[in-house]
């Protein structure tokens, strides 16, 4: 299987900066005229080799007690740092012996500097190494976070749309109930409407958005069920903005919101109501949809303000704090408009 990763990603950048940082010392040292002393360049490049080999067995050490689960402290680190200086500048005293005996012959003097050096060069790569690994966890627990916060909103907004469904069909089935005695044939129209958002609700149920387009569509199936109950008490006009049909809405809510015009406008009044439906891009790029019928917001109405906490949350879960919902009356006019960001 290809690994579809970018290229930055797929490399091992341990071995990049081992072989780059080890390498830099008989770099150094050959752009420092090492190269004019027998032998002297060959002990550089044992020590750089040496040096690959040692770090790379203290890394898998603390990559194995890591996996166990068990912490390095830095106490440990500096117990280690003088035992990797100490048997480098041993294994560096072979090297010594071997390509350049001549200076081993002058006496130990050089031992001390010696320790010091390889001292300071491993808790240079000791410091360097903890940091990359202290940032790597930051790195891992950030996007563990992140993970859990999605799957955390994943679920709300499942439980969320299934508080929604529940009570449609539920109000639904009420109205089909009213007509199958008195109208037949009125009932099996409406049953085949209701079967027609059932589709619809169980399908965009696995989506966090859909089109407004297919929304309306389940709205207009949902009118139609309740025209057959109402007749002339209801009116409903619509006016969707061109251009609008992709907008993305949670789905079932802009339902919800036509649901309780029809509740609260049309069924509440004897002489019924009219349900207008429109939507328009503001000059600022945002989406309006207003869902308006004739009447007054009903103050002790739990049901209306479930649906709305409902809805809000939903909008602020799917499109974020940009997303609103807002509920007003004017001029004889209940009015719930959604406002939806520039990039629904």
């Amino acid at each position: 299987m290809n690994d579809t990763r970018p290229l930055i990603a797929r490399l091992n950048w341990y071995w990049l900066f081992q072989l780059a940082g080890w390498g830099f010392l008989p770099l150094m040292s050959f752009t420092l005229g090492a190269w004019r002393v027998p032998g002297l360049m060959w002990v550089m490049a044992w020590g750089a080799v040496s040096g690959v080999l040692i770090t790379d067995l203290w890394h898998r050490l603390l990559k194995l007690r890591m996996r166990n689960g068990q912490h390095t402290s830095w106490k440990r680190v500096g117990v280690a740092v003088l035992v990797l200086g100490t048997i480098h500048t041993c294994v560096q005293y072979v090297g010594y012996l071997v390509f350049q005996s001549d200076v081993v012959a002058r006496g130990f003097a050089w031992v001390p500097g010696a320790l010091l050096s390889w001292w300071a060069i491993y808790l240079v790569w000791n410091i360097f190494y903890m940091a990359v690994i202290s940032l790597r966890r930051a790195n891992r627990a950030e996007s563990e976070a992140l993970r859990l916060e999605v799957a955390a909103k994943d679920a709300e907004l499942r439980a969320l749309q299934a508080q929604v469904n529940p009570h449609f069909f539920f109000n639904s089935m009420n109205s089909v109930r009213a007509l199958i005695y008195e109208e037949p044939d009125a009932a099996a129209q409406m049953i085949d409407q209701l079967a027609s958002v059932m589709r619809y609700a169980l399908q965009s149920g696995h989506y966090e958005t859909v089109p407004l387009a297919a929304e309306m569509e389940a709205v207009q199936a949902y009118l139609a069920i309740e025209k057959i109950r109402f007749e002339e008490r209801m009116r409903v006009s619509v006016d969707i903005g061109i251009g609008l049909d992709q907008v993305r809405i949670p789905p079932m809510a802009l339902q919800t919101l036509v649901e309780n015009a029809v509740k609260y406008g049309v069924e509440a009044s004897p002489t019924g109501s009219e349900i207008r439906i429109r939507a328009q891009r503001m000059d600022n790029g945002a989406v309006h949809i207003e869902i308006a019928n004739l009447g007054a917001i009903i103050p002790f109405a739990n049901s209306t303000k479930v649906g709305l906490v409902n809805t809000r949350k939903r909008l602020l879960l799917a499109l974020g704090d940009n997303a609103q919902l807002d509920l007003s009356e004017n001029s004889g006019w209940v009015r719930a408009t959604m406002t939806l960001p520039e990039a629904a």
